[in-house]
């Protein structure tokens, strides 16, 4: 699948405040994830340490937080990864599942998704 971008929108636990962002759909990523100052700029803090393994290979130890996120329209809590300044945001599958969004790889777009009920 190629890559593309599309924009998003991160807010604060109480949805006053939203920083919009140009981010990356990353399907391969579990957790969306965002520059660390970013997140703090909004009151976002870590609720957790967790164990990401990059892909080329490293393993860190890095903060996870949650908060609202507006994607296509839709908005949901989410779980965001405090990363590295200059970093790319991604926008991850768990993110994409809570917003019921996927991904159609031959448009390069998101589509909006049923969920079923099993």
């Amino acid at each position: 699948m190629g890559t593309f971008s599309v924009p998003i929108y991160i807010g604060d636990e109480c949805r006053r405040n939203w920083t919009r962002v140009e981010a990356l759909v990353d399907t391969g990523a579990f957790v969306s994830s965002l520059p660390a100052s970013m997140l703090r700029s909004l009151g976002v803090t870590p609720t957790i340490r967790q164990d990401f393994r990059f892909g080329q290979g490293e393993v860190r130890r890095m903060n996870v937080g949650q908060t609202w996120v507006r994607v296509a329209g839709r908005e949901a809590i989410t779980q965001v990864l405090f990363n590295e300044e200059g970093t790319t945001p991604l926008l991850g599958a768990f993110t994409l599942e809570a917003v019921y969004m996927g991904v159609d790889p031959v448009e390069q777009r998101l589509i909006p998704l049923e969920a079923p009920v099993m």
